[in-house]
This record gives structure tokens, C-alpha cells and sequence, in this order.
């Protein structure tokens, strides 16, 4: 890991280096996702079929999961895998209960009603990456605040095992949040299948779920079809730290991020340059008994560093500068800089709250916004997976004393017809 001064020169320098990361999805990607997409809606569940025959070998055990399939991985699942996943369910279910929103009616004097309905989508699909990139965490996430939002069905997609079953772990995961049908197909074609609709595949009104830089495309492409949950970009961490932080503590927060992608960005702003010097000795250590640890050490030479700081308010102006996914404070009195971070997917506060507990079990929604996009975009949520209308009524006597004042603004905008959908209505 690099090692920066917050001078206003070197820093500024990185952030713009970081933020070309992501950079725009490689062309030769968007032509054959493009491809796929249109070979899809065209030719349904038998383009589907071909592309999984095509990229995987072979042809799953199934095309849609049978329900005693789903129900028998869940008798079938390690009693204390199940209960950790009941336990992170029950702490997702109540972190986002309390984002419920009610609609409104607000009814008038003058006999005017103006209000507002708030409903769930009719169908959300789930895409979940399968085979040894399988996460039952992001069906847990994705499924827990679409039931609580009111979706009434919910599709999954998911790549088969090399030998054509489903991965029962999400089999495990969907099984408890209740996903109604489960499909073992992936890739850009799954996308398709979700946003158009095929014989099988029934058409979704949003797609959620990670993917792969082709899932991710497709998703991009697709969106207007279908909504999204967002265009999400490699993962991140910005862990801002003073004396106070145990840099075991903070090198092993850096590496749970960096083990995920090697376009993976992990960061520390710092106050102590002695933290700094300690934490990058710790990464040294630990992570040569870490699994991953080739991913993590290209992540972090070409995207981690640690930013030396002279205050906690440059140090905090840094980290609303990166706008991260995740930002962890390890700090003394984390909760006075609460207030002060503007642009952040997630944020952790002291020493114990690691990253990894709001990837699982904390319960705020671990799909977060990356890229900097923090700046203007929210975690998922309960909110995600809700429509809004709202609806007018206005007697005769009330439109009268309007009239004048809408049929000047048609007017002024030239548009007479606006104007005579009134003035009608008085001659």
C-alpha cells in the first residue's frame, strides 16, 4: 500500500487515479451482452437454454427448481448455518420494518382531496451469483425488504453447480425469505429473461442482485425496460482511523473488502502516521494465512493506500471527498464525526463495529452505492421496492377559482388545449 500526504497535491492526485477505476464498461463486453439481450427477447427460454449450454457445458437438472427441492434443502441445511440466518434475518426484518412509509390524504375545506398511495411492485427479480461466488447474504438483503415493501412475487435466477444442481446454501436463504420461484440460470441472459419475460421466465418490474461485469452490463443496458436497484461498481472500504485504533483491527477491515475484487479499493485516512506504518505491517502479516490473499494484494498496490492527515476534519473531509461504499470510524468519540459524514453507503462506528457485521447480520442493507455515488444515491431499502401515485379531486366550485390561474400558465406556455380542457368546463 502506498503511502500518501493529505498536502492538497499527492492525495488529490490518488483520488483521481481511483475514481478512472471503474472506468465505462469495456465495449467488446457491451456488444455481446447487446447480443444476448436481443437473441433473448427474441427467442425466449430456447436462447436462454443455448447461452447456459454454451458458457457452462451443459444443461442444469432443471430449469425452475421444484418447491420440494427448495424445501428439502432447508430440512436437509447444518442446524447452525440455519440459525445464523434466521438470526441476520430477524435484524434485517427489524432494521427494515421501520422504513415502512404510509401514504396520505389530505383533505380540504373547500372539498379538494390531494394524496398520496404507497404499494409494492407486482414482481422483483433476484439475480444471485451461484457456484463458489455464491452469497445467501445477498438473498437475505435483496428479498427481506421486497416482502416487507409488499411485492407479491418474487423471481430468483441463479448460475447451476458444475453438475447442474442448484447451490443449496441460497437455496437455504430463499427458502426463508420467502422467494416464490427459483430459475437456475445466469449471466446476461438470466437479465434479459427477468426484464422482457419468456415462456417460463415471467417479465419482472425490477431487477436486483450482484453479478459479474456481464450481469452488471446487462442490467445497465436493460434499464427503462425494467428498473434497477443500481449500476454497482467494485467493492470499497475507507477506513478513517486516529492513535486510538488497534491496527490489527483496521489492516484486517482493509483486507475483508480487498479479498472481494482486484479492482477493489480499501483506504485508510489517518491522523498518526505511526498507525499508518503499524497497520501496513500488520496487512504483511495477516494476510499470509488469508485465502484470497493473491486478489488482495493487486487491490491493494493498485487501489488501497494510506492517507496521512494533520486533523480529523481534513481526514474527514477526505472521506466526503471518496464518498465510499463503507466507511468505518475508528476513532475516539466516533459518534461526534457522525454528523459530519455526508457521503456514505454505510457507516461503522467504532472499534468493534467491523465491516463484515453489516455484510451479514447487523441489519441495515448491505447493497450500497459505490463509485463515489454515495454523493447522491441510497442503500437499497424497503423504499426500492415501492411505487407512488398520487391522485387529485376537486369539485366544480374549487376548479372555478383555479380556473384563471391555469388557463394564464397554459397560455404562457402555449399550450391552448391545457388552456380549453378548463375553459370547457365553465362555458
Amino acid at each position: 500500500m502506498r503511502k500518501i500526504y493529505a498536502d492538497g497535491v499527492a492525495d488529490v492526485a490518488f483520488l483521481e487515479e481511483l475514481s478512472k477505476r471503474a472506468g465505462e464498461t469495456n465495449k467488446k463486453v457491451t456488444e455481446t451482452v447487446t447480443a444476448i439481450i436481443e437473441d433473448v427477447k427474441e427467442n425466449g427460454d430456447n436462447a436462454v437454454k443455448n447461452y447456459t449450454l454454451k458458457f457452462d457445458g451443459n444443461l442444469p437438472q432443471y430449469y425452475e427448481v421444484p418447491r420440494d427441492v427448495i424445501n428439502d434443502a432447508l430440512t436437509e441445511a447444518d442446524p447452525d448455518f440455519l440459525n445464523a440466518l434466521l438470526n441476520a434475518q430477524e435484524n434485517i426484518a427489524d432494521f427494515h420494518n421501520r422504513q415502512v412509509e404510509q401514504g396520505f390524504i389530505n383533505p380540504k375545506e373547500n372539498g379538494v382531496i390531494l394524496g398520496q398511495r404507497i404499494r409494492g411492485l407486482e414482481r422483483v427479480g433476484l439475480y444471485v451469483p451461484g457456484g463458489t461466488a455464491a452469497y445467501p447474504s445477498s438473498v437475505l438483503m435483496n428479498a427481506i425488504p421486497a416482502k416487507i415493501a409488499g411485492v407479491k412475487e418474487i423471481i430468483m435466477v441463479t448460475p447451476p453447480l458444475k453438475d447442474g444442481t442448484p447451490n443449496k446454501d441460497i437455496l437455504v436463504a430463499a427458502a426463508i425469505c420467502g422467494v416464490d420461484r427459483v430459475f437456475l440460470s445466469g449471466g446476461a441472459q438470466a437479465i434479459a429473461a427477468l426484464a422482457y419475460g419468456t415462456e417460463e421466465i415471467p417479465k419482472c418490474d425490477k431487477i436486483v442482485g450482484p453479478g459479474n461485469i456481464f450481469v452488471a452490463t446487462a442490467k445497465k443496458l436493460l434499464y427503462g425496460v425494467v428498473d434497477i436497484d443500481m449500476i454497482a461498481g467494485p467493492s470499497e472500504i475507507l477506513v478513517l482511523a486516529d492513535e486510538t485504533a488497534n491496527p490489527k483491527f483496521a489492516a484486517a477491515d482493509l483486507m475483508s473488502q480487498a479479498e472481494h475484487d482486484k479492482l477493489a479499493s480499501a483506504i485508510m485516512v489517518t491522523t498518526s502516521e505511526k498507525l499508518a506504518d503499524e497497520t501496513v505491517a500488520e496487512i504483511n502479516r495477516q494476510k499470509e494465512y488469508l485465502s484470497r490473499k493473491e486478489i488482495i494484494e493487486k487491490s491493494l498496490e493498485d487501489y488501497g493506500a494510506v492517507i496521512i492527515a494533520d486533523s480529523r476534519e481534513k481526514a474527514v473531509e477526505i472521506a466526503n471527498r471518496i464518498a465510499p461504499e463503507h466507511l468505518e470510524v475508528l476513532m475516539d468519540n466516533p459518534m461526534e464525526l457522525l454528523g459530519s459524514l455526508d457521503n456514505a453507503g454505510s457507516v461503522f462506528l467504532g472499534h468493534y463495529a467491523s465491516e463484515p457485521l453489516g455484510d451479514y447480520f447487523a441489519g441495515p442493507n448491505h447493497v450500497l452505492p459505490t463509485s463515489g455515488t454515495a454523493r447522491f444515491f441510497s442503500p437499497l431499502g424497503v423504499a426500492s421496492f415501492t411505487k407512488r401515485s398520487s391522485y387529485i379531486y376537486y369539485t366544480r366550485e374549487a376548479l372555478e377559482e383555479a380556473k384563471d390561474d391555469i388557463v394564464l400558465i397554459a397560455e404562457k406556455e402555449g399550450l391552448t388545449a391545457h388552456a380549453n380542457a378548463i375553459k370547457v368546463r365553465f362555458e
